[in-house]
C-alpha cells in the first residue's frame, strides 16, 4: 500500500514540481517578452518620429523655398518700381529681404549730421520682410491711446501712464485719481477710429515744394486729410494745399498757436503727439474740437519726424494714404515751408529713401512737384493682393526659422491678451469738471459712431477680427501687440 501510495505520492509532488518549474519558466519569459515588446513599440515610435520629423522637415523645407522664391519676385517687383518712380534711386537686391537705396553716382551729399558729425550717406540698407510685416501691422491697430488700453497693459496705468502726462513730478502713477484727471479730458474708453474707416486720405506735409504744385483740389477730394503741426488752410494757400481739414497732429510747440490756426474749425481732431502737457492743457479747455493722444510707437529707423507719425496715424485708418510736401526731390538744398521761414528738420536723404521704399512696398503713394504733370498710374507698384500674399510668405518665412508653428491669421501676434470692462462711466471722453465748452464738444462724432453707418470695408475688418482691438507695445516689435476683446 505505502509501495503503492508512495509512486502516487512522488507522482503528484513529481506533477506539482512540473508545475512550479512550468511557472518559473514562464514568470522569466514574461519580463522579456515585456520588455522586447516594450523595446518594439519604442522603436516603432522612434521610427515614425523620425519618419515624421524628416518629412515635416521636408515640408517645411518646401514651404522655406517657396517662401523666399516669392519673396525673391517681390524683390524683384520692388526694384522695378524704384527704378521707375525713385527720381534716380535705384535698388540693389541683396537676398530675399534685404535690398540697397543707392542715391545716383555724383550726387553730393552736403547735409551733414551735426549729431554723428559725418555727411549723409548716399545708400540705405533696408530689411523688406521686416518692413512689410511692420507695415501691414499698422492697417489693423490703433494708434490712439484709449482707457481699455492701459486698463488691459500690464501695469498700465502705474508705470506706461505717468510716460505720458508731463510734469507729474513722479515717474509713476501711485495716485491712480491724479493721472486720470490729466488723462481723462482726452481718454476715449475705446479706439474712436477703425482700421479701413476711410477709403483715401491725403497727409499733407509742409514742405515749401508745396508752393510748385497745385494740389489743392486733389487734396480736398479725399475721404479725410491730415496735416501737421501750425500748417495754415486758408484761401491763399488753398490752389496749394487744399480747405479740407480732418485730422491734425501736433507737438507741445504748436499748442500755443492752435486757437488762431484752427480759426473756427471746430471738427478738426486734434492728435497730441507725445505726452499731454500745461499747454495742452490750457489749449483744449479752449476749443471745441475733439483731442486725443497719440500712443506714441517709435519707429527707430528710416524718415522721422510729425510728418512721419501722420502717416501711421492715417495708415491705421486709410485703405490709401497719398502724401504731399514730403518728398525730397533732386537738387533740394534746404529746408522750406509753404507758409513761414524754414527751422532744421530731419535727415532728408534717408527720409527720401525711406518714403521711396514704402511707396513701392504699397504703403503711401507720394505726389511732389517732380510728378506734377504725372499720369495717374500706379500699376508699377506691386498690388494689394501681392502685398498680401508677400506678407504672408515674409511671416512663414520668419515663423519656421524660428521654430514655431506657421500661423498668418490676425491674432499671431497677440502677446497680451485682455478684455473691456462693461462698467465703464461715459463713453466719451471728458471729465466732470469740464466746461461747458468742452461738453459740446464733438467727440461724440466719433467714439458714438454706429458700426453700421461705417464703409463696408471697415465692417467686414470689424467682423473678421471679432471686434478685438489691437495695439501695439513700445518701440518697433512685431511680436508685442496687445489685443483686448469686448464683452
Amino acid at each position: 500500500m505505502r509501495g503503492n501510495r508512495e509512486p502516487s505520492i512522488l507522482s503528484d509532488g513529481g506533477g506539482r514540481g512540473d508545475m512550479r518549474g512550468q511557472k518559473s519558466f514562464a514568470g522569466g519569459r514574461r519580463p522579456t517578452v515585456i520588455l522586447l515588446l516594450g523595446a518594439a513599440l519604442v522603436f516603432s515610435v522612434l521610427v515614425v518620429s523620425i519618419q515624421s520629423f524628416f518629412f515635416t522637415d521636408k515640408q517645411r523645407s518646401d514651404i522655406n523655398r517657396e517662401e523666399i522664391n516669392f519673396l525673391l519676385d517681390f524683390q524683384s517687383r520692388v526694384q522695378q518700381c524704384v527704378a521707375n518712380r525713385g527720381l534716380g534711386l535705384t535698388a540693389d537686391i541683396i537676398d530675399h529681404c534685404r535690398l540697397v537705396l543707392k542715391f545716383p553716382e555724383g550726387t553730393n551729399s552736403t547735409w551733414y549730421n551735426a549729431q554723428f558729425k559725418v555727411f549723409e550717406p548716399l545708400e540705405y540698407h533696408y530689411d523688406v520682410c521686416e518692413a512689410i510685416l511692420l507695415w501691414e501691422q499698422y492697417r489693423n491697430i490703433t494708434t490712439v491711446l484709449t482707457r481699455e488700453y492701459l486698463d488691459v497693459r500690464p501695469n498700465g496705468w502705474l508705470d506706461y501712464a505717468a510716460k505720458r502726462i508731463a510734469q507729474l513730478g513722479a515717474e509713476k502713477c501711485y495716485n491712480h485719481s491724479l493721472c486720470e484727471e490729466h488723462l481723462n479730458l482726452i481718454l476715449p474708453s475705446k479706439p474712436p477710429f477703425h482700421p479701413r474707416q476711410f477709403r483715401t486720405c491725403a497727409v499733407v506735409g509742409n514742405s515749401g515744394d508745396l508752393l510748385k504744385t497745385e494740389f489743392g483740389q486733389e487734396i480736398d477730394e479725399h475721404d479725410a486729410v491730415f496735416r501737421d503741426n501750425e500748417a495754415p488752410v486758408n484761401e491763399k494757400y488753398a490752389k496749394h494745399v487744399g480747405l479740407k481739414r480732418d485730422f491734425r497732429l501736433v507737438v507741445r510747440g504748436a499748442a500755443r498757436n492752435m486757437a488762431a490756426i484752427l480759426n473756427g474749425s471746430s471738427d478738426e481732431v486734434l492728435i497730441i503727439k507725445s505726452v499731454t502737457h500745461r499747454d495742452f492743457n490750457s489749449m483744449i479747455e479752449s476749443l471745441p474740437n475733439p483731442v486725443y493722444l497719440f500712443q506714441g510707437i517709435v519707429l527707430r529707423r528710416g524718415a522721422k519726424g510729425t510728418g512721419m507719425k501722420s502717416i501711421e496715424l492715417a495708415l491705421s485708418m486709410c485703405d490709401i494714404v497719398d502724401i504731399y510736401g514730403f518728398t525730397v526731390d533732386p537738387g533740394y538744398t534746404e529746408w522750406t515751408r509753404y507758409f513761414s521761414s524754414p527751422r532744421k528738420g530731419h535727415n532728408p536723404l534717408q527720409g527720401r529713401a525711406y518714403y521711396q521704399l514704402l511707396e513701392c512696398l504699397g504703403v503711401i503713394r507720394i505726389h511732389s512737384p517732380m510728378r506734377a504733370n504725372r499720369r495717374q498710374d500706379w500699376s508699377d507698384v506691386p498690388g494689394r493682393n501681392f502685398i498680401n500674399l508677400a506678407q504672408k510668405a515674409a511671416l512663414s518665412l520668419k515663423k519656421i526659422r524660428a521654430g514655431q508653428p506657421i500661423d498668418v491669421g490676425p491674432f499671431t501676434n497677440c502677446r497680451v491678451w485682455g478684455t473691456a470692462s462693461k462698467g465703464t462711466t461715459s463713453p466719451v471722453s471728458g471729465s466732470p469738471h469740464m466746461s461747458d465748452l468742452r461738453k459740446n464738444s464733438n467727440y461724440s462724432k466719433w467714439e458714438l459712431l454706429p458700426l453700421e453707418s461705417m464703409r463696408r470695408e471697415s465692417r467686414e475688418h470689424f467682423a473678421q477680427i471679432g471686434g478685438v482691438s489691437l495695439y501695439k507695445m513700445d518701440g518697433n516689435k512685431l511680436d508685442d501687440l496687445i489685443c483686448v476683446k469686448h464683452e
